[in-house]
C-alpha cells in the first residue's frame, strides 16, 4: 500500500512514522509513504502559496494553481492515486471506512490549511472528503495520520497478530469488551483489592466469549447509546 501526504508541513507528518507500528510497516516495506510539499510546485518567486478569498471574507485560501499542478503530477506518476481530503465539510470517518480503503493500493491525503482549500480543487480531484469529527483544526495533517494509522492497521502484516482486529471496538457494532493485564489482584496502598472477573481464571472459553461480549454490550450502552441502539436495531 502507498500513502502520499500533500502537505505544506511535511515534517509535521515524518515524526510519526519513526516508531512504532508503522515504522516496522515501512521497514517490512508493507506500506510506502511519500511526501509532496505544494511550495515547490508553485510559479512564484516567493513560493506563495496563498491568497484572499474571492468576494471577501476573513483568513486566507490555499490557491488551486500549486494544489492543481501537485496533484496532477501524482496522477501522472499513479493513475491508481485515489484523492482523498480532509474537511470538516466531509463525511465522518469510521472504521468500515478504514476496511475499506486498506483495499486501495494508493492514497493520497490532501492537507488543508489557513481558511482552507480553494473549492474548485475539491471538484476536480476529490475521489472522497472525510471529516474526523465536528470541530476545527489548525490544518489536515492530524486528519491525515488519523486516516493513515486506522487504514494501515487492516492491512495483512502491519499489525504482529492480525486477528487482534477481530476484538476492537467497532468491529461488531459494540465497543470493545474492557480489558485486564496481569496480575489478576492488584491491592492499592489504602489496601483496597481490585479483582479481574473471576471467569478469566478458569479457562472455559465459551464463558469467557459470553462475559466479553456482555461487557461489550454494557460498555457501549453506557458510553455510546447510539450504537448501542443501532446494534440492538439490527439484531
Amino acid at each position: 500500500m502507498n500513502f502520499s501526504f500533500v502537505s505544506l508541513f511535511p515534517h509535521l507528518l515524518e515524526f510519526y512514522f519513526k516508531d512504532s507500528i508503522l515504522f516496522r510497516a515501512l521497514e517490512k516495506k508493507i506500506i510506502n509513504i511519500k511526501f509532496y510539499n505544494p511550495r515547490d510546485f508553485t510559479s512564484d518567486i516567493y513560493r506563495k502559496v496563498d491568497n484572499y478569498k474571492i468576494g471577501g471574507g476573513a483568513g486566507l485560501l490555499m490557491q488551486i494553481e500549486p494544489l492543481f499542478k501537485t496533484l496532477t503530477f501524482i496522477k501522472q506518476q499513479d493513475e491508481k492515486s485515489h484523492f482523498i481530503f480532509l474537511s470538516p465539510s466531509g463525511k465522518t470517518f469510521n472504521q468500515k471506512d478504514a476496511k475499506r480503503l486498506s483495499e486501495k493500493e494508493h492514497l493520497v491525503f490532501i492537507c488543508g490549511r489557513y481558511e482552507g482549500i480553494d473549492e474548485r480543487v475539491f471538484e476536480i480531484f476529490a475521489n472522497e472528503i472525510f471529516s474526523i469529527g465536528d470541530f476545527i483544526l489548525t490544518g489536515g495533517e492530524l486528519p491525515a495520520l488519523t486516516l493513515c494509522d486506522a487504514i494501515s492497521r487492516n492491512i495483512k502484516g502491519v499489525l504482529g497478530n492480525f486477528k487482534s482486529l477481530e476484538e476492537e471496538s467497532f468491529e461488531v457494532d459494540l465497543l470493545e469488551a474492557p480489558a485486564f493485564a496481569k496480575p489478576f489482584i492488584f491491592e492499592d496502598r489504602y489496601h483496597k483489592k481490585n479483582s479481574t472477573p473471576s471467569v478469566f481464571l478458569k479457562g472455559n472459553h465459551a464463558k469467557i466469549s459470553d462475559l466479553k461480549n456482555t461487557l461489550a454490550s454494557c460498555k457501549t450502552k453506557f458510553f455510546r447509546p447510539d450504537l448501542f441502539l443501532e446494534h440492538e436495531r439490527k439484531k
